[in-house]
Parts: C-alpha cells; structure tokens; sequence
C-alpha cells in the first residue's frame, strides 16, 4: 500500500524513530522532500504570489488536521511556505511524517 493510501495513527508509547535506511526507503516515496539529520523532513513551496501560498496553507491545515498530524508552518518572503514534519512524542521521524508529506504533494 502507498503512503499516499495509507492515514496517520499514534505512536504507540516507547516507540522509537526510524532508522536512517527505515527513513530513506520511506523518502523515496514522497519526492522532493529532503530528511534533514535524519530528524525530520523539510520542503519549501514557491507561490506566486502571498494569496496562493496562504491558499496552500490552509489546505495543509485541513489535512494535517483529518490525519491528526501537525506540520511547523512558516511563510516568508510574502509566496514561499516552508513545511517541517517530525514525531514530537518520539523526537524523530515516524512513518506518520512520510505519510502526511503524501498527501501534502497531492494538493
């Protein structure tokens, strides 16, 4: 099953982060994403304008809120948007992370 089919469940407690190869074969799924000290994935989205990107925002909160799974947003430069996605109960990567950054190209 693709990431992009599955949806995000809690971490059950104790549990750890992926491994560094756990992370690469998941990124190989999710494109231009990069995994960043192996603790958590980074992207930035140019707009063209302030409009679209806030449009963009918004549709990232819908899904970050059906899947129960929070990214750190920041806007800047008026049309780009820069999406980080990381387990804060485990303090690294899940495979929430990979399969919230699928649905999020699908926009």
């Amino acid at each position: 099953m693709s990431l992009s089919q599955k949806h995000c469940k809690p971490c059950e407690e104790g549990a750890k982060p992926l491994s560094r190869g756990e992370a690469n074969k998941l990124g190989e799924e999710i494109g231009l994403w990069h995994i960043e000290n192996n603790s958590k994935l980074e992207r930035i989205f140019t707009f063209k304008d302030f409009k679209e990107a806030l449009e963009f925002v918004n549709k990232v909160g819908e899904i970050a809120e059906r899947e129960g799974h929070h990214p750190n947003i920041t806007l800047f430069d008026y049309k780009k948007v820069k999406l980080e996605l990381y387990t804060h109960s485990i303090g690294g990567l899940s495979e929430n992370d990979f399969i919230l950054a699928s649905h999020i190209n699908n926009i």
